[in-house]
């Protein structure tokens, strides 16, 4: 097979990636980030949905994607028909992990559930991911990740304090039940090394959200009053949030008091240091509003540039707020290893970010570009089931694959 060879601590698993979209996509490219050997089943004739998402595209490939399916093998595959379903069960008794993102019950009916497979197979980790989870009264609502943002809560807190709360501008509800599912996967797989039996993995974005509440729900779970927006301002430390400078947008951090003291020394506010309203964090807290004005205006004094230099030497935490442009031009981004460029088999070169997992031994590896559709459709057939070449021609012939 004309594939990169597998190293990481994951390089003697097979995963079968049966999900689409993000949540899911995103879970399985963090496994084969880590060597895993990820088989991406898609559609025949229009593969993962977001193969079709944008503007933009390159070569008629979607920079959406793009961003989540590296280092995965693409396999064509209605498994809707009985042979492409006697294709998919020969695949799954070789795989070590399953994951898919369908509506709960939805792959019950065709046979493919949880239960279903564990039966057959119960060496395989079964990872699910879904809207609202495998249980409980909403299990069969579909899960879209703005949807979410909006009933975990999320959104409530994200935003100026007024008008509308807003989203995220990542699919936050997507990535982080993708992380928790890439989490949980291992945790499976670890425990199967113990026991010799996998188990279902059951990720709920609504339940991923909520999770990363933390601190916000830890103020309601103490108070009983739901929190409010605070735009960029932190509900229990301040100053902690973004200042407009001469020329752009800072955030500084002043974390505790003493960063609050060493700011005030830069900042020439040297009489506000001892000023009882802003003595201590929580004094600072209770009078933010008069307190922030008098940080902003000092902001205004000097540059962007200006004011990191002296932040910094004063080993006050603050940075500059940046687009992607500058981000991902960085050379500190670049020193780790963040972004790579890739040959693609349409494309050209085309760059992707890099993983944030760096293991001293075994490290990751971002491999290879995400496949085109069904790329690897014959290799798969003839070298892992295998198939014979006029086998797997009337299978394409047929539209099984």
């Amino acid at each position: 097979m004309n594939f990169p060879a597998h190293t990481g601590p994951l390089r003697n698993v097979t995963v079968l990636d049966l999900s689409r979209v993000l949540s899911g996509p995103y879970c399985t490219m963090q496994l084969a980030d880590m060597g895993a050997r990820v088989i991406k089943i898609e559609r025949p004739g229009s593969g993962d949905d977001t193969r079709a998402w944008g503007p933009p595209f390159v070569e008629g490939e979607s920079a959406y994607f793009l961003s989540i399916n590296r280092n995965k093998e693409s396999v064509t595959l209605n498994f809707k028909h009985a042979e492409g379903r006697r294709l998919l069960d020969a695949l799954i008794a070789r795989a070590d992990v399953l994951v898919e993102n369908f509506r709960p019950g939805t792959l019950d009916e065709m046979g493919l559930g949880y239960e279903d497979v564990h039966a057959r197979h119960p060496r395989l980790v079964y990872t699910s991911v879904s809207g609202f989870g495998q249980t409980g009264p909403l299990r069969e609502r579909a899960g879209y990740d703005a949807v979410l943002q909006g009933e975990a809560g999320i959104m409530s807190i994200t935003g100026p304090a007024e008008g509308p709360g807003y989203k995220v501008g990542v699919a936050i509800a997507d990535l982080a039940a993708g992380l928790f599912a890439a989490q949980g996967t291992l945790l499976a797989l670890y425990e199967r090394e113990r026991t010799g039996r996998g188990q279902h993995v059951d990720i709920a974005m609504l339940d991923s959200v909520a999770a990363l509440l933390t601190y916000q729900a830890g103020i309601y779970f103490t108070t009983g009053a739901p929190p409010q927006r605070l735009g960029n301002a932190h509900p229990t430390v301040a100053p902690y949030e973004t200042f407009r400078a001469a020329d752009g947008d800072i955030v500084l951090a002043a974390g505790n008091d003493e960063l609050w003291r060493r700011f005030c020394r830069v900042a020439g506010l040297e009489a506000y240091a001892a000023d009882p309203r802003y003595a201590t964090n929580a004094d600072r807290v209770r009078n933010y509003d008069t307190l922030r004005p008098i940080v902003a205006e000092v902001f205004l004094r000097r540059t962007r540039a200006e004011w990191i230099e002296v932040l910094h030497e004063a080993g006050i935490p603050a940075g500059p707020v940046r687009d992607l442009h500058e981000v991902l031009t960085d050379e500190q981004l670049l020193a780790r290893e963040m972004v790579h460029t890739l040959p693609h088999t349409v494309a050209g070169p085309v760059q992707v970010l890099g993983t944030p997992v760096k293991l001293s031994s075994t490290p990751g590896a971002v491999r290879c570009a995400p496949p085109v559709l069904g790329q690897h459709t014959d290799t798969v057939l003839v070298e892992d089931l295998g198939l014979a070449s006029a086998d797997v021609a009337a299978l394409r012939a047929a539209g099984v694959i």
